[in-house]
């Protein structure tokens, strides 16, 4: 009979691998497995194919099932056994979707897994695909191992934040964070950074989620670090996001309102007039009158009415219909 050259010498494993075409993937740049045979060889490259192959991908829940404990650990030992054939695997679209499908099935299992991880912890949450591997990590592994991610999360935090896919990833670990001390200790990292962030391209993108959260002690901490800023950022597109969102609170509002108050006359009447500005300036007047806070309300109308005819016909024109609004009513 000739020799089964499957990754696990299983049936299973053999079936998927005859189902699944080679579809040209080849293992990454730099891989050397540990075992020097040819045979194995021919399984790490069976395993990685089988692993980012684009076809049967709803199958693999399946057909992991009928592993056994034994059978499960020894895939998740080839496939941590190298850090640059597991960053080859997850890095990969299919990949990363299997190999989040291995995570939480068991505490050995999961224990290689974070090790792996724990390895290239940064180049993995700043990775497309990668990053779902370890957000999954973060919400299926238990006490012990979730904490070694926060920790990691912490550490890199404002780095992992500044990258394309490292904020959303970053986001993803926010919302799923289930430890409310981690989560309070990310959310002052993302508050004392927040001049820093909030004018960084990706960053930015880390604030306006944490303000999402409706969390005050965050959302003051936040406005807090922004105050004397928030006029900059609201001539800009996301910073007038981050503006707009502290506007909703009234414990952060109010430092917002205040700022506007102290503009000059001009620079207030270009704000009102720009492209993302005039939305700043709009919630500005809506939320003073919603929370009731005619003092600030009144006191901005007053300061943006005589320059009312400056904004028709601007993007402040909504701004001055408020206004006229406003005149024929007194």
């Amino acid at each position: 009979m000739a020799p089964d050259n499957n990754p696990f010498s299983m049936s299973t494993m053999s079936n998927a691998l005859q189902r699944i075409r080679v579809s040209g993937s080849i293992p990454p740049p730099g891989f050397a497995p540990r075992a020097s045979s040819d045979v194995s060889d021919t399984r790490f490259k069976r395993l990685f194919n089988l692993m980012t192959s684009c076809e049967d991908v709803g199958q693999f829940k399946d057909l992991i099932s009928t592993f056994d404990q034994s059978e499960l650990q020894r895939m998740a030992s080839m496939l941590t056994s190298d850090s640059d054939y597991f960053m080859g695997v997850i890095r990969n679209k299919y990949g990363s979707r299997r190999v989040q499908r291995l995570l939480g099935i068991s505490d050995d299992v999961d224990s290689l897994f974070c090790d792996a991880i724990l390895q290239r912890f940064f180049d993995i949450m700043t990775d497309k695909f990668a990053s779902y591997v370890a957000t999954r990590a973060v919400v299926v592994f238990d006490r012990v191992k979730k904490h070694v991610m926060y920790k990691n999360v912490l550490y890199y935090a404002l780095d992992i934040a500044r990258s394309q896919h490292g904020c959303v990833a970053l986001n993803e670990v926010v919302t799923d964070a289930d430890d409310p001390l981690f989560r309070n200790r990310l959310l002052d990292v993302v508050a004392r950074n927040a001049l820093f962030l909030s004018n960084d391209p990706w960053g930015n993108f880390v604030v306006q989620h944490v303000l999402k959260l409706h969390d005050l002690r965050c959302k003051r901490n936040v406005a807090v670090i922004l105050r004397g800023h928030c006029v900059d950022l609201s001539f800009k597109k996301y910073g007038s996001y981050i503006v707009e969102k502290l506007l909703e609170a009234e414990v952060s509002m109010v430092m917002v309102a205040v700022e506007l108050l102290k503009c000059d006359g001009d620079r207030l009447m270009r704000l009102a007039r720009s492209e993302f500005g005039n939305f700043v300036v709009l919630t500005a007047l809506r939320v003073t009158q919603e929370m009731n806070r005619m003092d600030l309300f009144s006191d901005l109308v007053q300061k943006l009415m005589p320059h009312r005819h400056l904004l028709l016909g601007s993007h402040g024109n909504n701004i001055a219909n408020l206004l006229e609004t406003r005149r024929c009513s007194n």
